[in-house]
């Protein structure tokens, strides 16, 4: 006998058989699996055929008999009753969501840098991945963290029931500014800190209180594709600036707003020098606007001395400095952070406590606090500082005995990624990067970043792979040229990402 949906569907929404049964047998009597006169099974083989006893298939026919959906022949056995089934209709169409202006900009967005992180997420084993940039969970002291996870968590778990306001514990925002103080030279209070689940909801959310559809916002070009995203999905226009081997080129933009990474450009890595970042500062003077200085990952820096953070030389609040915790910590830790100017303050927690009215994470919250006041996250920090910087000498070095006719490794001093240029053809980049695949070797395809065409470049990541691993993945780099030089000059081929 055809039900339609399987009886276990049934079972697993009304939890007793007997009224699983009832409702599997009227729903096919209406959708007319079941026609009027059709005869029924009788209650011992019913009870067999969907392993229930011959009780509760006697019960569900007693249901459906005193609805009329049935009717019981003496001798006979049990039929569908006459005039029940009602014709089959077609499959219901979804209806199509009815989405706000920010709906439909946010669904028409691609995001293409996710789309080529999907095959990262799980590369075939043997694969040597410089496409990943992360600190890998081996690296990370998790004793000391967790000792500051239960302190967190205060005597007996007494503290896990506290939540804390949109603005983030108090705590941790001490716990910043302090440490701001200290490694960057920025007078915070903690008050205009402000605690976000990661930086980009910061920066988003900034967006939403900062641009009116159809405001200008300068981005940096190639730059972080979720800024320019974030800035369309807002209503906002999109402004791209050129990158060079310095950095953002200063410009008289006709904008309310700029995006920049001055200490770390992302993803070249340049450092914007002096001159820029006070011509920035005069730029945002003269046009009445505000700046967002994204300090993603420039913590993490064995050379050289930072150059003052924008903020630092900040005297009319006219900076947002945004920092994170993902790539100094570990990334399922969403902890982000802005420091606002004073007359932002108030209008930024109002808008954070319609998303956030306690905010998320507390126990991390504390438990960050207490690593960075009791020196834990500083003695991290220098470790990482010497072991990522020795690794990024082992892939400068490797890269230029091995492939240094293929890629130009830009100069670096900090983060967990360094940009190349690629030093042959664009045909020959693409053909290259699906030849380096089949030796088994994942480099990111840098041009994902770029709001304007322009010649190819790669990412390749550093701080997950030990020395030996760094090494034998240039010399695959440098394999998977021969192969293609042993196989003819490539033509253009289809583009790929992963």
């Amino acid at each position: 006998m055809e039900l339609g949906l399987p009886f276990e569907t049934y079972v697993e929404q009304y939890k007793y058989k007997y009224l699983a049964l009832y409702h599997a047998i009227r729903a096919a009597i209406h959708s007319g699996r079941l026609p009027e006169g059709t005869r029924l099974p009788a209650t011992r083989e019913l009870a067999k055929l969907y392993g229930i006893s011959r009780g509760s298939a006697a019960q569900s026919y007693d249901m459906l008999m005193a609805e009329g959906y049935v009717v019981s022949r003496q001798g006979s056995g049990t039929y569908v009753a006459e005039g029940i089934t009602v014709p089959e209709q077609p499959p219901p169409v979804e209806a199509v969501p009815l989405l706000s202006a920010w709906g439909r900009r946010l669904a028409e967005l691609r995001d293409e840098s996710a789309e080529a992180r999907r095959s990262e997420l799980a590369p075939p084993e043997g694969t040597i991945s410089f496409a990943d940039a992360r600190m890998p969970m081996e690296d990370f002291p998790y004793d000391e963290w967790r000792s500051a996870l239960n302190y967190a968590g205060g005597s007996g778990g007494k503290e896990l029931s506290s939540g804390a306001p949109p603005a983030g514990a108090m705590e941790l925002r001490r716990a910043i500014a302090g440490h701001l103080r200290f490694t960057r030279g920025i007078q915070a209070k903690p008050e205009h800190i402000i605690i976000f689940s990661g930086s980009m909801q910061g920066i988003v959310l900034l967006f939403q209180l900062l641009l009116d559809p159809g405001d200008r916002a300068v981005i940096e070009d190639p730059g972080y594709d979720g800024i320019r995203r974030g800035v369309s999905a807002t209503g906002g226009i999109p402004l791209p600036a050129p990158v060079d081997a310095s950095g953002l080129v200063p410009a008289d933009w006709d904008a309310r707003l700029l995006v920049v990474s001055p200490s770390r450009q992302y993803p070249t890595g340049a450092v914007l020098p002096l001159e820029r970042r006070r011509a920035l500062l005069n730029w945002a003077r003269t046009r009445q606007a505000y700046i967002i200085e994204d300090d993603y990952d420039s913590e993490l820096r064995w050379g050289g001395k930072p150059i003052e953070p924008l903020k630092m030389l900040d005297d009319e609040g006219r900076v947002i400095f945004v920092g994170s915790f993902s790539k100094t910590m570990f990334t399922g830790l969403r902890i982000g952070y802005a420091v606002l100017p004073p007359s932002l303050t108030n209008a930024v927690v109002r808008a954070k406590s319609l998303y956030d009215p306690i905010s998320p994470g507390v126990l991390e919250q504390r438990a960050l606090a207490r690593f960075i006041a009791s020196g834990g996250y500083g003695r991290h920090l220098r470790r990482m500082t010497r072991r990522y910087g020795a690794r990024y000498q082992t892939l400068r070095e490797a890269m230029d005995a091995h492939a240094g006719g293929l890629f130009r490794l830009r100069p670096c001093d900090a983060g967990l990624h360094v940009y190349a240029d690629w030093l042959q053809s664009p045909a020959e980049y693409h053909a290259f990067r699906q030849a380096a695949r089949n030796r088994g070797v994942l480099f990111r395809d840098a041009t994902v970043y770029s709001c304007t065409p322009g010649p190819p470049g790669a990412c390749f990541g550093f701080s997950q792979l030990e020395r030996a691993n760094i090494e034998a993945g240039v010399l695959r780099l440098a394999s998977a040229w021969a192969d293609m030089q042993k196989n003819g000059k490539p033509g253009m081929m289809e583009r790929e990402y992963f």
